[in-house]
């Protein structure tokens, strides 16, 4: 499998990525963003709401001359939520603050964190009208060059085919959802492939507060067999689905261990841990669904 992937925007974004969520302060951001770059990490992912956007600029101005990169061997990604009575004016803000927090001229790639909007009930029609506006500032900011790429994240079939039909010229590159064998959804899946966007996961491992779905005998049985860690099994899981990663870790055995994913799955094993797919629509991460 290639270690990197071609969006529709022609841009090439690496098929593992480190997540930054709940990694906070300067010194842990320095620490763990060191670890990743040794191990071979060039995709850094953050957002607004995870509030370590400047954190993360300051500890690359310091890093990447340390192992010999520069700004165009990595990829950065962002995202932002809505904000209800906020126009297209806030919108841009939040865009501008992003470069300025990582100095750098450009992200390359910037999404739209949730269908929704923040202050507003998830059933509330105007969401759509708020999704319009901040799809029409990203593809402006893309035009510019601010924003190499943009696309959307916790995105259902219904919100990815309302986009498409009135995306402003510029379709979405990504679409940034949960993903791991207890959930997926092969709809999505198809859609998005279907449309040129690639699909990329988070909470791959569960979630933070839950060892449940790592220690789950099939997968335990599976990471025996291969001689792999049940982190490792759950990460390739969806690589050899041709579906982006971006775990996050703290300790450097942790980091090391997740971008080690150089083997593969027999057809036999992926099959069993698809059939741990919770039908009922179990979720570790926030549901999309309802949102208007």
């Amino acid at each position: 499998m290639n270690s990197t992937f071609r969006l529709n925007t022609g841009h090439m974004i690496p098929m593992i990525g480190f997540g930054t969520y709940q990694i906070h302060g300067s010194d842990l951001i320095y620490r763990t963003l060191d670890y990743a770059l040794k191990a071979g990490y060039r995709h850094i992912d953050t957002a607004v709401v995870y509030r370590n956007e400047e954190h993360i600029g300051n500890a690359l101005e310091q890093l990447l001359p340390k192992y010999n990169l520069k700004r165009e061997d990595i990829f950065i990604t962002s995202k932002l939520i809505s904000q209800v009575n906020k126009g297209e004016a806030f919108v841009e803000e939040l865009v501008l603050k992003s470069l300025a927090n990582l100095q750098t001229e450009y992200i390359d790639l910037y999404l739209v964190h949730w269908p929704g909007v923040s202050g507003l009930q998830i059933s509330h029609p105007d969401n759509v009208k708020y999704r319009k506006c901040t799809w029409n500032v990203l593809s402006r900011l893309h035009r510019e060059g601010k924003c190499r790429s943009i696309g959307v994240s916790n995105y259902t079939v219904k919100h990815i085919r309302e986009l498409l039909a009135d995306c402003n010229g510029v379709r979405p590159a990504v679409n940034q959802v949960e993903w791991h064998p207890r959930y997926f959804q092969p709809e999505l899946l198809q859609l998005c492939r279907s449309e040129g966007i690639f699909l990329q996961a988070y909470s791959s491992l569960g979630t933070s507060g839950s060892t449940s779905l790592r220690e789950d005998p099939v997968v335990a049985d599976v990471a025996s067999r291969l001689g792999r860690s049940p982190a490792q099994v759950l990460l390739r899981w969806a690589l050899q689905r041709e579906v982006g990663v971006l775990p996050k870790a703290r300790s450097q055995d942790r980091i090391d261990e997740n971008i080690a994913l150089n083997f593969e799955i027999p057809l036999e094993d992926m099959q069993l841990l698809d059939e741990l797919r919770d039908t009922s629509g179990m979720k570790y991460a926030w549901n999309p669904d309802a949102v208007v």
